[in-house]
């Protein structure tokens, strides 16, 4: 499937939309000649850049992604980043929490400061090419996936009549507190879909209970079955046999299933 399709009027949680949605996230990390000309093969003859950089201490120096657009669609997708280095810099607790969208809930420092940073820039694109009324839809990989989440979430909260018509992020952080999930979930109900890799480890960054996830999870099991709920003590015994899947590299399951390739290959198996 090299040239995805993506269905402007999908509502819920889609297989064929996830996989599309994960090659445009997987997009985001080419160059822009490479971006604009992938966007052109897919069907979106306009594209607009995003990058804006911020000063340390934070390790990531910067925010990229791009938004493309078509006579149905206007799709953003962010771009990630290693995922030891995203762990390391979630884990540092030093900064205190920044205010969420419109006074919502708490945001961990690090990735408002990184949304912010770009999302003027987001807003204006999206404005400038949703000339037909198009649907909305954020996407994203690790750093990339709390990106597209936030991104959605000041959108709604702050210009509710441009709410996000579809949200899927792979691989990605807790983002906020539990105040602003909450409201969020309340928000973009069965909009955004959070696919989890197994023992992906960066979606069990930052830690508990200070963020939280969003709930709508789609779990992804050791065999690369896709659903939509996992119970407690299979959810256990499924991670475990992920761990040992590498006889010689028990401890890299976490790094090797929050790969954007990993997620890929998985969503293409779910294909209908």
């Amino acid at each position: 499937m090299s040239a995805p399709t993506l269905n402007h009027q999908v509502t819920g949680y889609d297989a064929r939309q996830a996989y599309c949605m994960a090659k445009a996230a997987q997009l985001a990390y080419q160059d822009e000649e490479r971006i604009e000309a992938t966007a052109a093969e897919w069907g979106f003859d306009r594209v607009r850049h995003h990058c804006s950089t911020f000063s340390p201490p934070f390790a990531l120096s910067d925010t990229q992604g791009y938004t493309m657009a078509n006579s149905t669609m206007v799709v953003t997708a962010f771009r990630g980043t290693e995922p030891v280095q995203l762990r390391d810099w979630l884990s540092d607790a030093t900064t205190p929490p920044w205010p969420g969208p419109a006074r919502t809930g708490l945001v961990h420092y690090g990735f408002a400061q990184a949304v912010t940073a770009v999302f003027p820039q987001v807003l204006e694109a999206i404005t400038e090419l949703r000339d037909a009324d198009q649907t909305i839809w954020f996407t994203g990989h690790s750093l990339g996936g709390a990106l597209a989440m936030l991104a959605a979430a000041w959108l709604h909260f702050e210009d509710p009549k441009l709410s996000a018509d579809g949200v899927y992020t792979f691989g990605q952080p807790r983002t906020c507190d539990a105040a602003l999930a909450k409201a969020y979930d309340s928000a973009l109900e069965n909009r955004t879909f959070r696919v989890v890799n197994n023992n992906d480890i960066v979606a069990q960054s930052p830690p508990e209970p200070v963020f939280k996830h969003v709930k709508e999870i789609r779990y992804i099991d050791s065999n690369g079955r896709v659903h939509d709920s996992m119970p407690v003590v299979s959810n256990l015994f499924d991670r475990a046999k992920g761990m040992t899947a590498d006889p010689f590299a028990p401890g890299s399951d976490g790094i090797r299933d929050h790969l954007m390739k990993a997620y890929l290959a998985a969503l293409e198996k779910n294909l209908p």
